[in-house]
């Protein structure tokens, strides 16, 4: 009997350390994999683009750090977003989104919504409360939570935006040389609401200001442009973008079906976001809506934000690809319509990371845009729309 319990004893405790292990290596591992950056010698950035990138208000629809088990504070060995990083490439303006649910398989063509879900996984790996573990609504109040802390211990290198005040604080402040970065939330897409409207307050109180309505699944608001049938927007769906239109936020249709898109679209009389990703008559692939639903966005005010990985460039993620692409989209919709989309950290591939800002703005000088396109481009879109959504 003594040796069974020994025996007992002996796994119980092997299985701890298991775990143990588990916790401490497997969340690094995974995340350096999904959101490496390539090797690459440095890029070329004239005195006259450092100047010119100096000078502008530089903004980021769309990055994932908050998924990921790192100290934003700090310079990481490993993924495409911090705060140090930020100030290196003179970014003004960062969309820190909660991603809450991402199926097993992930692809861009077709995901069931009840498949096995990876951020339940992730959250359990990580430590995140426990409260996140069963909980979609929890995981993007929880991300909202890591970021108030990161701007507690950023030593004032990091201020959350809520309001056009919050912004312009921002602005006023790295206008009289203060290093510091606003931060601005968002969800991508509404299943945290957990088919229930009323969440929709706990969400804005937490700090959200952008709200994506799908992600890689169809759910309770509509379809995904990657989910089964491409349906447009249910009455659920329809009644929270009427909600949402009434609120200083702004609605991100990047992940949504054409026709969801398109609903929102005849709801919301101000811009909408596509906040991460590419111009389909520059890479023609399902993840990036057709040119004339881009010029339907653009025409009600709306920005697209350019993303920096293969599956939206169609190759190539250097900073002289980037900016082709940035090209393309200004001649389908025109340069008062174009913004950056990074999806850094997202779980993506990239050939430079924030702190290379600089050399994108050196191409697109390269490439023929005058001054004030790349102003428009590397961030005045963006505040644009936020100074005009924001209360």
């Amino acid at each position: 009997m003594k040796w069974m319990k020994r025996g007992v004893l002996g796994l119980v405790g092997l299985a701890i350390l298991g775990l143990i292990g588990f916790w401490t290596f497997a969340p690094g591992i995974v995340g350096k994999q999904s959101n490496a950056v390539a090797a690459h010698e440095p890029y070329p950035v004239s005195d006259a683009a450092r100047a010119l990138h100096n000078s502008l208000v530089v903004g980021d629809l769309h990055a994932d750090p908050l998924l990921w088990k790192r100290d934003l504070t700090k310079r990481g060995s490993w993924g495409q977003v911090d705060v140090p990083r930020l100030l290196e490439g003179g970014v003004a303006l960062q969309v820190f989104t909660a991603v809450t649910k991402s199926p097993a398989g992930q692809n861009y063509e077709e995901n069931a919504a009840d498949a096995f879900d990876n951020i339940t996984l992730l959250a359990f790996g990580q430590l995140w409360p426990i409260r996140t573990w069963g909980s979609i609504y929890e995981r993007a109040i929880y991300q909202a939570e890591k970021l108030h802390g990161f701007e507690a211990r950023s030593e004032g290198r990091l201020k959350i935006i809520r309001t056009r005040a919050d912004l312009e604080a921002v602005l006023n402040a790295r206008a009289t040389g203060a290093e510091v970065v606003g931060g601005i939330l968002g969800v991508e897409g509404l299943h945290p609401l957990e088919g229930d409207i009323a969440k929709l307050e706990g969400l804005f109180e937490a700090g959200h200001r952008v709200y994506g309505l799908q992600h890689f699944f169809d759910n309770a608001l509509g379809g995904s442009l990657h989910g089964q049938g491409n349906h447009g927007l249910s009455d659920f769906g329809k009644k929270v973008v009427e909600q949402l239109a009434r609120m200083p936020v702004i609605v991100d249709v990047a992940h949504s079906s054409a026709a969801s898109a398109r609903d929102a679209l005849a709801i919301v009389d101000g811009p909408l976001l596509v906040s991460h990703s590419g111009i389909h008559s520059y890479c023609e692939v399902k993840r990036n809506f057709p040119d004339d639903l881009m010029r339907e966005i653009a025409a009600k005010g709306g920005i697209i934000g350019m993303g920096y990985w293969a599956d939206v460039t169609c190759g190539d993620i250097t900073p002289d690809g980037i900016a082709d692409m940035i090209l393309a989209g200004i001649k389908a919709v025109g340069e008062d319509h174009i913004s950056l989309g990074s999806d850094f950290d997202g779980s993506v591939a990239t050939a430079f990371d924030t702190s290379e800002l600089p050399a994108l703005t050196d191409a697109l000088l390269r490439k023929g845009l005058s001054e004030a396109q790349i102003g428009k481009i590397m961030g005045g879109n963006m505040l644009r729309v936020f100074r005009q959504t924001l209360e």
